[in-house]
């Protein structure tokens, strides 16, 4: 063992000679590694092997890789890689390959790999893990789909890609969501060469492999996913005629069918109503109508064949929906205007209350009552705020749509004066709306100081509060330390669902009051605690980060 470790420790050696040689390192620091490196180095080759110790050897040489590069943008040296990060990329790779080969069932671990290797622009070692993992795994979709988008995407590969879903579907012949993502990458590689005037029959390649996804499953909503598919590139009005002419003709029995008609015909006259430059009002709305009494015809037409309930269901929730749209609270506003310039507060308040009993759905409705009896000091305050929780959705928040007028500032010091305890125990959703506006209001009224004191006070802050008060102490006195403590709560709460919050917390460590060697750590935390998606959208928009563009 310890022939092979003093081997591995005289491979570095060059490498780090030439750190030391053009000013990356200093003398101590190259000791240093090697000393930390000899001590990992025991740790992978004794015979009782543990995962986390090629886990903290994996870090441990990331967070070198992103000290060279701090480094480098810092002296403005650009030379040398392939004697200096280049052997320490291989390295790394080297102990991935081994870790996976020990614990195979590992996704995340390699997951890590796979990201590992896009970051550093290993394009061709991709490839090779996705194959390696494909052979493991071949029963799960979600990693034919990842390794298929990475040929396209990142390799430029279409003829991989599609050689991929092939194989995928050889595996799971009945899954839908292989079939849509096949059907878009073709449609992707044909916009392609379309782009690029090269010869092609209009998307033939697409056409058939929707002629074969739609034979295989049958489905209308399945039919319907391609349909929304295809709508997405401009070349495909021949194919969304064939797809919808399918659908028309295999499933006139399904309320889908007839729902996707019907909201067709509403639409139909969307683009020749946006060109319209001098249409009036009237005109516009005399349009609306006739529309959407085409719609209605359809549904009708189908429910002389179709009487089930969920055909009913989708004509009565088009109707509520568009009855919904038809709430004007621009007349209930010139009432109450009218009535307190004349000094009648009772009057005022009437019709503020008659008009959530008659728009009992409208979030504006209730908005504007609210705002009237705020403003007349009414005692029924408190009563009309708790009515309307029980009448809309409490995500479509109250004090959202007020707005940050002077009204919603005396409604927010009302409020968080009075019912704070009240909407944490009872909605939860309207409470915390109700709190990020409290630090937006804490924050205007108190400055940062103030603001930090109402997130302590706040035990059950969502994750979008630590955005805020990060926001705060980067705008007021740049303190990491703070900044750190505030992406940690907010971890422990949402690390295993929310990829953005990881990413931000990358993004902060890397910026000029960061660590970047950090960002190692953090990125491998997160691989171990997003669970399901999560982790497929974190590594794409990881590699997204480290390729610039977002």
């Amino acid at each position: 063992m310890a022939e092979i470790v003093q081997q591995r420790l005289e491979d570095r050696i060059p490498g780090l000679e030439q750190l030391e040689r053009v000013g990356l390192f200093t003398k101590k620091e190259v000791r240093l590694v090697i000393k930390k490196s000899t001590a990992l180095e025991y740790k992978l080759h004794r015979p009782m092997l543990r995962k986390e110790d090629f886990i903290t050897y994996i870090e441990y040489e990331i967070g070198v890789l992103e000290l060279i590069k701090k480094r480098r943008l810092r002296i403005g040296y650009n030379f040398k890689k392939d004697e200096i990060e280049f052997p320490i990329m291989s390295r790394i790779s080297s102990v991935f390959r081994r870790a996976t080969a020990k614990w195979k069932d590992d996704l995340q671990l390699w997951l890590s790999h796979v990201a590992f290797c896009k970051k550093w622009n290993m394009k061709t070692q991709v490839s090779k893990v996705f194959l390696s993992l494909l052979a493991i795994h071949p029963d799960k979709p979600a990693l034919w789909i990842m390794a298929a988008k990475c040929e396209m995407e990142d390799r430029n590969s279409s003829e991989s890609a599609r050689h991929l879903f092939l194989r995928a579907l050889r595996f799971h012949p009945k899954n839908k969501k292989v079939y849509l993502e096949y059907f878009r990458m073709e449609l992707m590689h044909a916009e392609k060469l379309r782009r690029q005037q090269k010869e092609l029959e209009q998307a033939e390649m697409a056409m058939v492999t929707a002629k074969t996804s739609l034979c295989t499953i049958t489905d209308a909503e399945f039919v319907l996913s391609f349909l929304n598919i295809a709508a997405l590139f401009d070349f495909t009005k021949e194919l969304q005629e064939m797809i919808l002419q399918d659908l028309q003709n295999k499933y006139a029995n399904d309320p889908l069918t007839w729902d996707y008609m019907a909201k067709c015909e509403l639409e139909a006259g969307l683009g020749a109503e946006m060109g319209a430059e001098l249409q009036s009002t009237k005109e516009k709305a005399s349009d609306t109508v006739r529309r959407e009494e085409r719609s209605c015809l359809v549904y009708e037409e189908g429910l002389k064949s179709l009487q089930t309930e969920a055909m009913w269901t989708c004509y009565a929730t088009f109707c509520w929906n568009r009855f919904k749209r038809k709430t004007n609270v621009t007349e209930l506003k010139e009432k109450v205007k009218v009535l307190q310039s004349t000094g009648d507060a009772d009057g005022a308040t009437r019709v503020a209350v008659a008009a959530t009993k008659r728009f009992s759905q409208s979030v504006e409705t209730w908005s504007c009552s609210l705002q009237t009896l705020m403003e007349l000091g009414s005692a029924n305050v408190d009563e009309l705020f708790q009515e309307a929780l029980k009448h809309v959705n409490p995500k479509v928040t109250l004090l959202t749509s007020i707005g940050s007028g002077a009204a919603f500032w005396h409604i927010m010091y009302f409020f968080l004066n009075k019912f704070i305890n009240i909407l944490a125990s009872t909605v939860p959703a309207v409470s915390m709306e109700v709190k990020k506006k409290y630090l937006d209001w804490s924050y205007t009224t108190g400055g940062y100081k103030k603001a930090r004191q109402t997130f302590r006070r706040c035990s059950s802050f969502t994750c979008e509060h630590p955005f805020k008060n990060i926001t705060l102490e980067s705008t007021d006195s740049l303190k990491m330390s703070n900044i750190r403590d505030y992406y940690e709560r907010a971890l422990r709460e949402f690390g295993s669902s929310d990829e953005d919050l990881w990413l931000d917390y990358i993004k902060e460590e890397r910026g000029p009051h960061g660590q970047a060697e950090n960002s190692g750590s953090i990125h491998w935390r997160a691989m171990k605690s997003l669970e399901g998606e999560c982790v497929e959208r974190f590594v794409t928009k990881y590699t997204l980060l480290q390729t610039g563009h977002i």
